[in-house]
């Protein structure tokens, strides 16, 4: 895939940023530096949640190690129906249809002809909302 993946350095992440683990989008819970030896490089421990499946990981590298983070689109779209447990969306740029599962936390919220946003992550489009 052409997708340009953004790149930065290990200790430059925060925590509520972003980071790619194994080629998971995740949110990073916690970072911590550890100082080894007087010529060793620190180590960076990054703790980091899914995005989609909620699932923690982590992660240990020297401070300067690049990693990659996610690219988060946010898009809007009209919601066009609603059909179960899926969303039927137009995309308000393109005009494209899409049809994404609505999450618990939007469930009964979501109303057809109404506006919503969603996200693409690494190409994965979600109505998850991302904090």
């Amino acid at each position: 895939s052409g997708e340009k993946m953004a790149q930065i350095e290990i200790k430059d992440l925060k925590k509520g940023g972003f980071v790619t683990i194994d080629g998971v989008p995740c949110r990073v819970d916690d970072v911590s530096i550890s100082k080894s030896g007087k010529h060793g490089h620190a180590k960076v421990r990054v703790d980091a949640i899914g995005l989609f499946d909620g699932v923690r990981k982590s992660i240990v590298k020297p401070s300067d190690s690049r990693v990659e983070t996610p690219m988060i689109l946010k898009k809007k779209a009209q919601v066009l129906a609603i059909i179960g447990k899926k969303a039927q969306l137009m995309n308000l740029e393109d005009y494209s249809n899409i049809e994404l599962d609505i999450p618990e936390e939007l469930e009964g919220k979501l109303k057809e002809g109404e506006e919503t946003f969603y996200f693409e992550v690494d190409g994965v489009r979600t109505l998850k909302q991302i904090k």
